[in-house]
């Protein structure tokens, strides 16, 4: 039986064993491009986040395009791309109980990290710690800009800004702020306007700093939504986007600046008159931002989802036999790839390598 280690460069991709994420590396590093050539000529920085991608391979692609370092979701995303060879990572998230900070720590000896905080216990613990160890780590301030999920507020930021420049295993950055609540709005002039307000409010926050002589080097933001938007806004420094490098369902339905890259390839198992059933389900395709699309061939509705199987309608009389393949399009890459061991690429049909999710379920 042919499996997934001995696949041989140059077979067809439909010959990759069902189903598995594929991805078409022309478009990707064709996505990585466009976005790197508009940040530069934007004259911000790049620092994409691999929260979509979870793998070392990508993340290089992206540094060797342009980008500054990377961002990762947890701490075990950022271990695994540590050991990958990624030298610069930035966590926009809290690290706070003990055992995770000490393993920040190590991943610190190996790459530049920097993490975002928003309380002053925690501070205080994760300069203790990397005091202790004779390191220090560099933090950004997250400051709510409107997701009101985690951040510091406008009225508290000196004080707490203040507070890190006394901690001797500290050093501050600078701050960031994420507008998720603005990246999927359909509407681009609505899009517009509300992700203006969040920024705006985040470069109030470095206005406010500076006019109390905080230097403010790195001020950070930006989904995939919203890079053309935020990128223009005068101050910000860097973009966290991470879903523009394969595009999902519904990214697509909000802009088609980058295509889409990455489909769930699938098996034919069971036909019956205008219904057939493909070998994908819930544990290897996510619905948390709807049910996902068949794309190839046409003509075929997605219906449901169980655990294993898929059962589609035909809408038109398509030639399709069990066994026959399906490409399917995920709603949203990020919780898809979380339920798979490796990626699949090809470039125009044919298997170019396969590339382990190493990134894969390390939300701890």
């Amino acid at each position: 039986m042919t499996t997934a280690e001995n696949y041989k460069k140059g077979i067809q991709i439909t010959e990759i064993d069902t189903p598995s994420i594929i991805v078409d590396l022309n478009i990707a590093e064709e996505n990585i491009k466009k976005m790197q050539n508009f940040a530069n000529d934007n004259s911000v920085s790049m620092r994409p986040h691999s929260k979509t991608n979870k793998s070392p391979y990508w993340a290089k692609k992206q540094i060797e395009a342009g980008a500054i370092g990377i961002c990762c979701a947890k701490l075990g995303e950022a271990e695994m791309m540590a050991a990958g060879g990624v030298k610069e990572i930035l966590i926009p998230n809290q690290i706070v109980t003990p055992e995770k900070i000490k393993r920040l720590v190590e991943v610190n000896k190996k790459s530049k990290v920097m993490i975002a905080v928003e309380n002053y216990d925690n501070v205080s613990k994760l300069s203790e710690e990397f005091e202790k160890n004779s390191m220090k780590l560099g933090v950004i301030i997250e400051v709510n800009v409107g997701m009101d999920r985690c951040g510091v507020e406008l009225d508290e930021i000196v004080d707490f800004a203040k507070n890190i420049n006394d901690k001797s295993g500290l050093d501050f950055e600078g701050i960031m702020g994420y507008e998720g609540h603005t990246v999927n709005i359909g509407n681009f002039e609505d899009r517009v306007n509300e992700t203006t307000k969040a920024m705006n409010k985040l470069i109030k926050a470095k206005d406010i700093l500076e006019e109390n002589n905080i230097s403010v080097n790195i001020v950070s933001a930006s989904g995939t939504g919203t890079y053309n938007i935020t990128s223009k806004i005068p101050g910000i420094t860097e973009l966290q986007c991470g879903s523009y490098i394969f595009m999902d369902g519904n990214y697509l339905k909000v802009f088609d600046d980058f295509q889409p890259a990455l489909s769930l390839l699938c098996t034919v198992v069971s036909r019956r008159d205008n219904r057939i059933v493909i070998d994908c389900g819930l544990k290897s395709v996510s619905m948390d931002q709807g049910l996902p699309e068949v794309v190839y061939p046409r003509g075929i509705k997605l219906v449901s989802l169980s655990e294993e199987h898929c059962k589609c309608e035909l809408e038109d009389d398509v030639d399709i036999q069990v066994g026959d393949k399906v490409f399917v399009r995920p709603m949203h890459s990020d919780t898809t790839i979380n339920l798979h061991d490796n990626y699949f690429v090809h470039r125009d049909g044919i298997f170019d390598e396969k590339v382990e999710i190493v990134g894969r379920g390390k939300f701890k």
